[in-house]
């Protein structure tokens, strides 16, 4: 059974909380549902990305990774850049203008990997996409 269930445009994922990520998931909870757009990673390869500004959630790094596969949800706390949500639909090496990053995996996509190409496409050619993520 899923955990999330995350809607861009009217393409529909279903993910699941990651067991090695529970203050993340915890503190995430407080944040559902999101509703936001979705944008286009300037320096990160193939991904999309929520920005939460100075929104935090004070978890610091848990389960952390800088390259994530598609489909693996990140949240980068940190306090280099600002916080955000990373949603990879093909080959990412997380970074910002600073170098490198790492975000804290804390979900994984269940359903939806056949739609992922077509998300990045979207983004990237048409703009920002409402996204929507709830929990169920």
């Amino acid at each position: 059974m899923a955990d999330l269930t995350i809607r861009v445009g009217e393409l529909a994922f279903t993910a699941r909380w990651e067991e090695a990520a529970p203050r993340t998931r915890e503190a995430l909870r407080a944040w559902l549902p999101i509703s936001s757009r979705l944008i286009h990673c300037k320096w990160s390869g193939e991904s999309t990305w929520i920005p939460f500004g100075e929104q935090r959630p004070d978890v610091g790094f848990e389960n952390h990774t800088s390259h994530p596969a598609p489909g693996d949800l990140l949240i980068y706390t940190g306090d280099i850049s600002e916080c955000e949500i990373l949603f990879p639909y093909g080959a990412c090496s997380f970074s910002s203008r600073v170098g490198q990053l790492a975000g804290n995996h804390f979900a994984t996509l269940m359903s939806g990997h056949e739609q992922l190409a077509e998300m990045g496409r979207r983004v990237l050619w048409e703009g920002a996409q409402q996204i929507e993520i709830s929990e169920g």
